[in-house]
Order: C-alpha cells, then sequence, then structure tokens
C-alpha cells in the first residue's frame, strides 16, 4: 500500500502466489506481475502501464479489479483471461465528479468470457456508450455502469434483464 519504490519488489516464488493487491504505489510498471501465473485475485488502484496486455497470461484469475486506468484504451488483452468471474473497472471517484471517464475501443472482449458473473464498469466506457456486446455475455448474472447515457441503460437493463448490482468485494 502506498509504496514509493518504482519497483515492484521481487517475489521469491512467484508461481505460489495467489493474490495481490497492489494500492496506490509508485510503481513504474506491472510487468513482474506476469509471472505470477498461480494468480487468482488481482486488485490494484493506479494501473500504470499502458496496456492490460501483461495480464493476458493469468489464466487462473479469477478477480480482477482495477481503479484507475487513466493510459488505457483497449481491455482487448482481458478476453484470454477464460476463468475471470469478477470485473471491475474504475476511475477515481475524484474524476466521477468532474465528469472525466477512460474510454476504451470496445466491449467485445468482454462478450466471450465463459465463467464471466458480474462487471463493474465506472467511468470506464467504449467509443460509441454502448452496453451491447455485455448482452452476449453467457454467463453475466450483473452488471452496473457509470458515465453512460441513461437511455443506454435502460435499453440494456431491458433487454437483458440483469439487475444494477455491485460485484462482490474481494475475499482476499
Amino acid at each position: 500500500m502506498r509504496d514509493k519504490a518504482k519497483e515492484l519488489p521481487a517475489i521469491g516464488e512467484p508461481q505460489s502466489v495467489r493474490t495481490l493487491r497492489v494500492w496506490h504505489c509508485k510503481y513504474r510498471t506491472l510487468e513482474p506481475v506476469a509471472r505470477l501465473t498461480g494468480l487468482t485475485g488481482l486488485v490494484v488502484a493506479t494501473y500504470p502501464d499502458a496496456s492490460l496486455e501483461l495480464l493476458a497470461g493469468l489464466e487462473e484469475l479469477k478477480y480482477l479489479f482495477l481503479l484507475h486506468v487513466p493510459k488505457i484504451d483497449t481491455i482487448e488483452p482481458i478476453a484470454q483471461l477464460n476463468r475471470l468471474e469478477v470485473l471491475r473497472l474504475h476511475t477515481l471517484p475524484s474524476w466521477d465528479l468532474s465528469g472525466r471517464t477512460t474510454t476504451v475501443k470496445s466491449l467485445d472482449a468482454l462478450a466471450n468470457l465463459p465463467l464471466l458473473r458480474h462487471v463493474e464498469l465506472f467511468g470506464v466506457r467504449p467509443l460509441d456508450c454502448s452496453l451491447r456486446a455485455l448482452e452476449r455475455g453467457p454467463s453475466l448474472e450483473s452488471v452496473r455502469v457509470s458515465k453512460y447515457p441513461k437511455a443506454e441503460v435502460a435499453r440494456f437493463r431491458k433487454t437483458t434483464g440483469l439487475p444494477d448490482s455491485f460485484a462482490p468485494e474481494p475475499w482476499f
């Protein structure tokens, strides 16, 4: 938490790490996280990298919460996380107050994740501000969003019947 070091500390047995929480640290990159191939849960506040590509190989990941992803413009690498059950992508609360958002190219990466049950997209939205890609989610149980047009959210709710419920909190 709030580590001022510029590098993520070395992890002796990376394959043995199951959960990781990195909260507002000053790390230049989270690239070493890619070696944590046994990771099932990851929470990061202030994601420093410009790509989510380092997450693509985390095949055991079930829970992913990224708070503040200002450099991200695509979530495509998430499409590789076939065991993902919970995805929470948020902007900082201060961004909510100012109306700022993080714009990604598309939500298509989420459409075919077979086990994805809960999605939160707070201030993170695609260029077209549409939730249509999530309509194809085979296992979705809840979707909660902010900073989307009210008409689009109403259309999505009517089409899917999915509740506006918070995703589960991390178990770790």
